[in-house]
């Protein structure tokens, strides 16, 4: 079973960027298809971005394309989410989600079965 663990989220000023990570334990990580969710308080998880195990075509919310990059590194077990010109409306907890059940990035919260603890991004204006 495949662990996830989120790092790289903090404080950042508005138009600022930041890189988050996602290291996944397990030796079948290649083939999950991986994602990013994101909860602000007292709203409800959304879909940021996914992405298949190859890391062709990669899909985004489409308020985010443009400023958002979903990549990941096989070789190393990671997953990564470059958020570039951030807006305070950006502050949420980010979690990375995994799941075995093929490649295709879906955008669902039920697509996923495996999730990170989170890591808090604080966007300031």
């Amino acid at each position: 079973q495949v662990q996830l663990v989120e790092s790289g989220g903090g404080l950042v000023q508005a138009g600022g960027s930041l890189r988050l990570s996602c290291a996944a334990s397990g030796r079948t990580f290649s083939s999950y298809r991986m994602a990013w969710f994101r909860q602000a308080q007292g709203k409800a998880r959304e879909f940021v971005a996914a992405i298949s195990w190859s890391g062709v075509s990669p899909r985004y919310v489409d308020a985010l394309k443009g400023r958002f990059s979903i990549s990941r590194d096989n070789a190393k077990n990671t997953v990564y989410l470059q958020m570039n010109s951030l807006k305070p409306e950006d502050t949420a907890v980010y979690y990375c989600a995994a799941d075995p059940r093929g490649s295709t990035p879906y955008s669902g919260l039920d697509d996923y079965n495996i999730w990170g603890q989170g890591t808090q991004v604080i966007v300031s204006s």
